[in-house]
């Protein structure tokens, strides 16, 4: 048995599953900062024991716990440095505080890299040897798997493409450069464009109820309505997101790229063919025939599966 916890700047959720993947038992709960990152984490180990209790299951048949966090954080040493979304979480010896508490190994990833593991382990990316996985969401984080190994780099910032930059001096990202891929197709940089960009009398404002108020989740849905104006932004986000994996295959040469959210949402048709059919037109032909694009597998049930697949990569590795 394995148990996980995925700790969000919202949310905190909680797994216990198996190397097949299989959840046996999930509880998730809003994020409650104290201030002290240590108390934060007492409460947490609180949580995981209520859920071994109410599964029935014993602490010496669980063999690991993955941890899923935002980063900085040194996963060699399972400290989480100083997240900006947890407050209070200053050099948080996560990795010793839980072994202390449970008795067996803690492995800790950033979030990125324990998602990349989830759809590696358990979702659309199973039985590829090199694969990067974006998500789409708020803002755009990667994973890295290169020859069936996650691969962390330099302070395990590996993976960060969202802030590789689109243009040099180009429109202004919430890490404090400008330019970067995230500031073109990150959900929040969409929505501050989309909402200065909407026609009043375009399909996507009547559905969300005036021009100030669309959202990506809008424009996907005009889109498939035949908007003229959701169509062109869908077309233009494609093209960027493209435009950003095309230098990913050329230096990685990835046999598969694994897309979350935004592109999830809007399906084969809307996103994941158009972006596949760009990249494909856009790097060598070998490397475009064998690179399958795909859409993310695990859906809600992808913070488990995170933290699940970050105890088993742990205990994969370990074993070596």
């Amino acid at each position: 048995m394995l148990a996980g916890v995925d700790v969000g700047g919202t949310k905190i959720a909680f797994a216990l599953g198996d190397a097949s993947g299989t959840l046996h038992e999930t509880h998730r709960r809003p994020t409650e900062a104290s201030g002290s990152g240590e108390r934060d984490v007492a409460g947490i180990a609180a949580d995981l024991r209520a859920l071994l209790d109410r599964a029935g299951v014993a602490m010496a048949s669980v063999d690991a716990i993955g941890v899923a966090v935002p980063s900085p954080l040194d996963p060699e040493r399972g400290v989480v440095l100083n997240p900006p979304n947890l407050a209070g979480w200053h050099e948080v010896p996560v990795r010793a505080l839980l072994e202390d508490a449970f008795g067996v190994p803690v492995y800790v990833e950033n979030d990125a890299n324990a998602a990349a593991l989830a759809e590696w382990h358990f979702g659309a990316a199973r039985g590829f040897r090199h694969v990067v996985y974006l998500t789409m969401s708020t803002g755009v984080g990667g994973g890295l798997i290169l020859d069936s190994r996650l691969h962390r780099g330099v302070f395990a910032s590996a993976g960060e493409v969202g802030h590789a930059p689109l243009e040099w001096d180009g429109e202004p990202c919430s890490c404090g450069l400008r330019g970067c891929f995230e500031a073109y197709v990150g959900g929040a940089a969409w929505t501050r464009r989309l909402q200065r960009a909407t026609p009043a009398d375009s399909r996507a404002a009547a559905l969300a109820g005036g021009p100030k108020a669309v959202t990506p989740e809008h424009v996907v849905a005009a889109a498939r309505e035949g908007d003229a104006f959701a169509s062109g932004e869908l077309a233009r986000w494609n093209e960027l997101v493209a435009r950003g994996i095309v230098p990913i295959v050329m230096t990685l040469a990835p046999e598969a790229i694994v897309l979350g959210t935004i592109a999830v949402a809007a399906g084969e048709a809307l996103s994941i063919g158009p972006i596949r059919r760009e990249v494909r037109r856009r790097v060598w032909p070998f490397l475009g025939e064998q690179l399958q694009i795909l859409p993310a597998a695990l859906g809600a049930t992808l913070p488990y599966h995170a933290a699940i697949g970050v105890a088993l990569e742990g205990r994969r590795t370990a074993t070596r």
